[in-house]
């Protein structure tokens, strides 16, 4: 509908024009070309020639023409024509010349600059089917609504990111944009919008001002942004009126320390294409600028010389407008040549909605429609060459490909590159040309720039935000507390307010190096402890500008405000009442768990076996009938614990197996001793309540603190009944309500948090304790609303506080340092258990094993050695026999076991017998064999 209306009020400007041209002469429905190759063929430039960007363009435009027309191997046999028409900087006279610029037929349009002219263009050029090769950089320009639209510069899309990145890579949270009200302006502000919230930052306030703004408007509203608190200004104007704008800002101080100024392209356009005084430059001190990246190059350098002599220059300098128009003018060149190598021409045909619009009669056909300009716009897009502005090539959005900028900084007499922006790898100190042969990499900690000299002449980077020169402190809520007041309270003085919380406060501002106007205003009545949760929500909703206090840092809490670093740990924590245990008469048992006696017992059954089965077959009171042994084997073994043991070892082994047993028994007897005495000597305090587990798990009722986020942390992360809880209101409350217990109306316990609970139990002189340990941990911390700068400098004060040891004394000056020792089961806490021990018993498991495989391992050796027949009485019979009844007889299991229980003594004498009866056969034999007849 919109497209509709635009094309009819254009119509009827055009019928004013046209309709005595087509009154005095007819014309003819088509105008046919010959089949050849036409000998001209026209393209159309649309600028404001006395413009910065117009008076760089149009030189270049005309030297590429120059250029395509000289060089025989393009568009041989055409040549090409330029028709200009200057816009004059007016939208209404822009658009005239682009209706006047149409009916001379040309087959692409070049321009306009102005995204105004651009949108109204785009619409005749789609309806007539000439390629519009427009600089207008507005992103609303889009090839999806205009088919025929084709940008050959930058969009500013990219040039909004690249300026997203560079404040998000120096820590800014908060920028005031400066636009010309208008389609570029308006749209390229939008898109930084959408940027930067991206990088959790975003545009406070966007000042913009009409087209024609006198000075007098801007200088109004640069008083107006100065009172802000963002120090950070995107600056998106007009080239040809920037620098007056600068001017205003030298003379109202904004270009001084602290003060961050960041320009888009318009700004390097301006000093490039002009020879800038030193009073332009001093103005424009520490700006920060991006430029569209063109990479050096040879071509570059022998068009740069070539500049100072080409036709109708008016600047002594060219901009980056130059070097595109000059790549869009062989663009056009090049995809005309194509366009004739496959059969192009070029003929116009009367568009019959043109001639009769809704039933008028007015007579159109001087706008004609470009028969094949489909098929030129097909070949346009397809291009890919190398320019003066590097690889010309379009994306499936009819963007050039690979976007880039340089980021500049202005500093003495030029612009200084502190880096290079591109969609490829973000910022970068490298050129984008070598980043494009590695791969992508946009994380943060891959961008780099070098370091900028800023207004005022610093290099240390600007904070970015200061507080507003309005005369307005910030609003800082405080819990009007009722208990534990120690923390913070009401107070006379001129704060109105004191406290542990407070002093930690105001010690972090005093460490700011800028001043800090604030003023407290007490949250409650007085009466009984206000509600946090309701504290941090309206600071969320801007009723304050932050809260003080001991306000607990939760999940929920961190979704809708920013906390600082907090300055106190903290997290929820039973306590209990507890009365004294009496000792039991079978303490003796509790040094060691169950597991631990268990094991221990084992072990001491299982060292004497060993013991015994190495000491069975040398050592005499290892041996004797089975009853005997079995009764060593225990007394051995559990005599040990006491070094009382009378027998003997004689092995080697056993010895080795005695000394790792005896090592593990005087560490066993050390820990039980030291472990009984802690047990009978220190008071042992015990409670029905074990910990969270338990209490939750009981139906008696829990006592929570008034205002307290552990009643919303028990329902809804504990799932605890809300008829269990019990509000507690006063330090007498808790006193009494642990005293009266579940049975008198009381409670079984209280969770809380733990630096109230450390405060509790030192104002009652530790009659009470906790049970467990902490089963939440979080910390205390300032909580200021989202995105507020000063959150980040008051977590770094803080840090600053704890590193000096002030935080420490704050805390020793307003908190008891008399601590309560906490109940935790401690016979428990005493008791030793197999963890501790376990290593002392596998060296000792380990030696055991060891011990036994050696032995068995000799006994084994020995039994293959051993011959039964050797122990029995010595018969004469035949060898021949003798040989036959061994062979028949094989060794059992019995005969091994037999051999075992042998003593050492025997085995070895019959093992010696027995090499001395081999000795003496194998000599008996050798004679036999000396003495026999050859």
């Amino acid at each position: 509908m919109e497209a509709q209306v635009k094309r009819r009020v254009f119509l009827l400007l055009v019928s004013c024009i046209w309709v005595p041209m087509a009154v005095l002469g007819g014309t003819e429905n088509v105008t046919v070309s010959s089949l050849s190759r036409p000998k001209v063929v026209k393209f159309g430039a649309l600028f404001t020639v006395n413009s910065v960007i117009g008076s760089s363009v149009m030189p270049a435009i005309l030297a590429a023409v120059d250029d395509v027309n000289a060089d025989s191997t393009i568009l041989s046999g055409t040549k090409l024509n330029v028709v200009t028409q200057d816009t004059n900087c007016s939208g209404f006279i822009g658009t005239i010349d682009a209706l006047q610029l149409m009916e001379k037929e040309v087959v692409v349009v070049v321009g306009p600059q102005s995204s105004g002219i651009a949108h109204v263009i785009s619409h005749v050029v789609n309806e007539l089917r000439v390629p519009l090769l427009s600089f207008a950089t507005d992103p609303t320009l889009s090839s999806l609504q205009y088919q025929f639209f084709l940008r050959t510069v930058t969009n500013d899309y990219f040039q909004m990111y690249a300026i997203a990145d560079v404040v998000d890579y120096h820590g800014w949270k908060e920028v005031i944009a400066i636009f010309v009200d208008d389609d570029n302006g308006r749209n390229g502000i939008s898109v930084l919008g959408d940027a930067l919230a991206k990088k959790r930052a975003k545009i406070s306030y966007k000042a913009a001002f009409s087209p024609g703004a006198t000075m007098s408007d801007i200088d109004d509203l640069l008083v107006s942004v100065n009172l802000m608190e963002a120090r950070v200004y995107i600056v998106h104007v007009n080239p040809d009126t920037g620098l007056s704008f600068f001017s205003k800002a030298k003379k109202l101080g904004m270009m001084s320390s602290g003060y961050v100024w960041i320009a888009t392209d318009w700004l390097p356009s301006v000093l490039d294409s002009s020879d800038s005084n030193k009073d332009t430059m001093d103005v424009l001190q520490g700006v920060i600028a991006l430029r569209h990246h063109t990479p050096d190059s040879d071509k570059k350098k022998t068009f740069a010389s070539r500049w100072k002599n080409l036709k109708s220059i008016q600047t002594s300098g060219f901009n980056s407008y130059a070097l595109y128009a000059y790549d869009t003018v062989w663009l056009v060149a090049r995809a005309l040549d194509l366009f004739f190598k496959n059969g192009g021409n070029v003929t116009f045909s009367d568009d019959p909605s043109l001639r009769d619009t809704n039933g008028s009669s007015l007579k159109l056909s001087s706008l004609r429609v470009f028969d094949q300009g489909q098929k030129l716009l097909q070949i346009l897009v397809g291009m890919n060459f190398t320019g003066l502005t590097g690889q010309i090539q379009f994306d499936p959005q009819k963007n050039l490909i690979h976007p880039a900028y340089d980021v500049l900084n202005v500093v003495g007499t030029g612009l200084r590159t502190i880096g290079y922006w591109s969609n490829y790898s973000g910022l970068s100190v490298i050129t984008p040309e070598v980043l494009y042969t590695k791969p992508a990499n946009t994380s943060t900690s891959n961008q780099h720039l070098y370091n900028a000299i800023w207004p005022g002449e610093t290099i240390r980077r600007p904070r970015g935000w200061v507080f507003p020169n309005n005369g307005k402190p910030l609003r800082i809520a405080v819990p009007f507390r009722v208990t534990f007041e120690e923390f913070v309270k009401k107070d006379k003085g001129p704060a109105g307010v004191k406290g542990y919380c407070i002093d930690v406060f105001e010690a972090a501002i005093d460490l700011l190096a800028y001043p800090v106007p604030h003023v407290y205003i007490l949250y409650g009545d007085g009466k009984r402890n206000p509600s946090f949760n309701s504290i941090v929500n309206d600071v969320a909703q801007n009723k304050y500008d932050a809260a003080v206090g001991d306000i607990a840092i939760t999940t929920n809490r961190t979704r809708i405000v920013d906390f600082t670093q907090p300055y106190m740990e903290s997290g929820l924590v039973v306590v209990a009442p507890v009365k004294e245990t009496k000792s039991s008469p079978w303490a003796f048992f509790k040094p060691f768990t169950i597991q631990m006696w268990g094991v221990t017992g084992v072990f001491f059954l299982f060292v004497g076996f060993v013991v015994w089965i190495l000491e069975h077959r040398m050592n005499p009171e290892f041996r004797g009938p089975p009853r005997k042994q079995l009764i060593t084997v225990f007394w051995f073994s559990f005599s040990t614990m006491f070094f009382a043991h009378r027998e003997n070892t004689l092995s080697t082994l056993g010895r080795c197996v005695l000394i790792f047993w005896l090592f593990v028994v005087l560490i066993i007897n050390s820990s039980y001793t030291a472990s009984l005495t802690s047990i009978l000597t220190v008071q042992q305090l015990s409670s029905g309540i074990a910990g969270i587990d338990s209490l939750i798990s009981s139906p008696d009722p829990i006592g929570v603190q008034d205002g307290s986020f552990a009643y919303n942390y028990l329902i809804d992360e504990l799932h605890v009944p809300k008829s269990r809880l019990r509000i507690i209101k006063s330090e007498a409350e808790y006193v009494s309500a642990l005293q009266q217990g579940p049975k008198g109306g009381g409670v079984a316990a209280i969770v809380d948090e733990l630096p109230y609970v450390e405060l509790f139990l030192s104002n009652s002189k530790c009659i009470f304790r906790t049970i467990g340990q902490e089963f939440t941990k979080s910390g205390w911390g300032f909580a200021f609303q989202r995105d507020f700068p000063l959150a980040i400098d008051m977590s770094t004060a803080i840090l600053q506080l704890s590193e000096n040891g002030e935080l420490q004394r704050i805390h020793d000056k307003w908190l008891s340092n008399n601590e309560c020792s906490s109940q935790n089961n401690q016979v428990d806490d005493t008791r030793l258990s197999l963890s501790s021990f376990w290593g002392l018993y596998v060296i000792c498991g380990g030696a055991c094993v060891v011990a036994l495989v050696v032995f068995i391992c000799r006994v084994y050796c020995q039994f293959l050695r051993y011959d039964p027949e050797t122990e029995e009485p010595e018969i004469s019979e035949p060898e021949s026999a003798r040989s036959s009844r061994r062979s028949l007889r094989s060794r059992s299991f019995k005969d091994l076991m037999g051999f075992v229980d042998k003593r050492e003594a025997e085995i070895k004498d019959m093992l010696k017998r027995k090499n001395s009866d081999n000795k003496k056969q194998i000599s008996h034999s050798s004679d036999v064999q000396q003495n026999s007849p050859v």
